[in-house]
């Protein structure tokens, strides 16, 4: 099993940051993927962002692109997704989420294990 806790949530004003960590712990070595999404308010979950375990495939939301960028420390298991010029419509609980699949182009964001959440709001 692997446990995922985020965390740097908060309020922001509209046009400012906010970095998001994700620590992973339990059987981190059988992680590959890992990713960001996100639940508004009335809302379903949606993808943010995700990377593979290299790092080297990554993909974003278009409502994110030139935003958000996502990266990760394996060493420290820990995911990260630093958001800047936020929107109110950002506003949402922000999901770290981990895959023990491979990255795979058509399958990158379906995930096996999920955290909590951290809210994030931003005012206009």
């Amino acid at each position: 099993q692997v446990q995922l806790v985020e965390s740097g949530g908060g309020l922001a004003q509209a046009g400012g940051s906010l970095r998001l960590s994700c620590v992973a712990s339990g059987l981190t070595f059988s992680i590959d993927v890992m990713g960001w999404f996100r639940q508004a308010p009335g809302k379903e979950r949606e993808f943010v962002a995700a990377n593979s375990w290299s790092g080297d495939r990554t993909n974003y939301a278009d409502s994110v692109k030139g935003r958000f960028t996502i990266s990760r420390d394996n060493a420290k298991n820990t995911v990260y997704l630093q958001m800047n010029s936020l929107k109110p419509e950002d506003t949402a609980v922000y999901y770290c989420a981990a895959s023990i699949r491979p990255w795979s182009d058509s399958d990158y964001t379906r995930m096996d294990y999920w955290g909590l959440g951290t809210l994030v709001t931003v005012s206009s």
